[in-house]
């Protein structure tokens, strides 16, 4: 493959791809090449092989929109899904594009050739390779792939037995009958409990505050009685777009009366618990629902491990470690044989790349975020971050279609470059709309966005669909030009200095 393309996309996970087929598929005259720092395609799902790893989303929306999802399981394990990447990746010929063990470590803009010069390491050769591409197009997730998120815990050193995060699950680790505890509330945990319950003597999720779980059949009945009737190209869509449209009722039902699905959430635990079990404790958090993502037990196996007494759950603070085990602030002591830390992803932007424009090192926090997708002051440049309240790929199919029509429309008009300007005034706020514990940690290092569209982030799929495959090009948000219309005034007119909106700090491990 050529040393310079049309479009150089960073990232081969599910994002990746998805860009890809977009690209070909819109964009057919467009060279482009993509950049993956692992040995396969994948990427999240690649990586993650902690025993029960799924989605938390249903495959009719986590899955491409051009790719129906044919599996009887609406909500998939990890092998299932990276399969599915797989096969989209070879059904398209995008892994020929795709360079593997290609680290990308700092991208350069220069206004006077309207190029990026992109500087990756190749970890399995040890080279260094630079690569220029007329726009670049980030795939590459939120998060670390190289660590997780683990807190400073007193007294760890202490501990003999076996101490594992998720995110690096080790192959010869064997549970059978051992006493487990999982340190974590969120959808890591109560997706592990369930399934290390099937072989350990006994587990137990230990959080330090409680997070919304509800179930939902790993099957959809809509979808199960479609294909009986309609070819999967014609079913699929249909029952996207209900899982859409009854995702984003619950969302806003939540923002605007948060009791009322409180109390919803509470009865439906209820009815899958022991009576008597201490609901209020475990399973009722302090904050309203959606401020932080919602978890989900597909069957309710997390609800069924601890009524069979395979699991339980333990709602307090750390003391200590201890050689045994966890000594609680309760003073009560769990012992373990084996102790995991589902506590969270370390977020990385941009895969950890460093950006400059005309030789001006840009400062992500201090930029702002144009469709929830470009950045202020840089040209040529996309990343793919995807909904919170939603499937990823929703959003991620949405980005990669207005990429390839802002290509397009680069191409009619005689244009070259596309860059954002910022706001000119009203607060700003993380572009991550979540006070999760992992999000809150990096909101200071992350782009803003601004107060209202198109620097507002919906989280609302068919507003989205509208401003994305059917809104305008040119707004007052954007600039286009040609080579050599310096971008050095934009990137400083860019930098925010309005107030930012910040959420109360969560539990480091809750």
């Amino acid at each position: 493959m050529a040393d310079h393309v049309d479009v150089l996309i960073v990232g081969a996970g599910l994002s990746g791809v998805g860009a890809a087929v977009h690209l070909q598929r819109d964009c057919p005259g467009k060279t482009y090449a993509v950049l993956e720092a692992r040995d396969d395609v994948g990427g999240t799902w690649d990586l993650f092989r902690y025993p029960g790893v799924r989605s938390d989303s249903d495959m009719f929306t986590l899955g491409y929109s051009f790719k129906p999802w044919t599996d009887p399981k609406a909500i998939a394990d990890g092998q299932a899904i990276r399969e599915y990447v797989r096969e989209a990746a070879r059904e398209h010929g995008v892994r020929e594009h795709i360079r593997f063990h290609h680290r990308v470590l700092r991208a350069e803009w220069d206004s006077g050739t309207a190029r990026w010069t992109v500087h990756a390491h190749r970890d399995d050769t040890g080279e260094d390779v630079v690569l220029t591409c007329a726009f670049l197009f980030t795939c590459a997730g939120y998060y670390r792939y190289d660590s997780g998120y683990t807190p400073e815990f007193p007294g760890v050193d202490r501990y003999t037995g076996r101490l594992v995060h998720p995110q690096h699950w080790p192959e010869d680790l064997d549970w059978t009958g051992k006493r487990v505890v999982v340190i974590g509330s969120g959808a890591t945990a109560v997706t592990l409990v369930p399934a290390l319950a099937q072989r350990a003597g006994h587990v137990t999720m230990l959080q330090r505050s409680p997070t919304y779980v509800i179930a939902l059949s790993s099957r959809d009945p809509l979808a199960d009685a479609l294909r009986r009737w309609l070819p999967a190209k014609a079913a699929y869509p249909v029952v996207r777009w209900k899982n859409v449209l009854m995702g984003v009722a619950t969302f806003q039902l939540s923002r605007r009366a948060p009791g009322l699905v409180k109390r919803f959430l509470r009865r439906a635990a209820q009815g899958r618990l022991p009576v008597g079990y201490d609901i209020d404790r475990h399973f009722v958090p302090r904050y309203d629902p959606w401020d932080q993502r919602m978890c989900v037990v597909p069957d309710g196996d997390l609800f069924t491990a601890v009524s069979q007494g395979r699991a339980s759950v333990v709602t307090d603070a750390i003391d200590t470690f201890t050689e045994q085990g966890i000594r609680l602030g309760s003073g009560e002591e769990l012992p373990a044989d084996i102790i995991v830390t589902a506590t969270g992803l370390d977020l990385l932007a941009l895969g950890g790349m460093a950006v400059t424009v005309d030789g001006v090192e840009v400062d992500l926090a201090r930029t702002v975020a144009y469709k929830g997708m470009m950045l202020s002051g840089v040209p040529n440049f996309a990343m793919t971050i995807g909904y919170s309240n939603a499937s990823w790929t929703l959003k991620a199919d949405l980005v990669a279609t207005y990429v390839c029509r802002l290509l397009r429309h680069l191409d009619a008009t005689g244009q070259q470059i596309v860059t954002p300007l910022a706001p000119d005034s009203g607060e700003l706020a993380p572009i991550i709309d979540l006070k999760s514990g992992y999000v809150l940690r990096a909101v200071d290092r992350l782009p803003k966005q601004g107060p209202r569209a198109p620097w507002r982030l919906h989280q609302n799929y068919p507003r989205d669909v509208l401003l994305m495959r059917h809104g305008r090009l040119t707004d007052a948000g954007v600039r286009f030009s040609r080579a050599g219309a310096s971008a050095t005034g934009v990137v400083d007119a860019a930098r925010p200095t309005a107030p930012v909106a910040r959420g109360e700090r969560n539990s480091p491990y809750a």
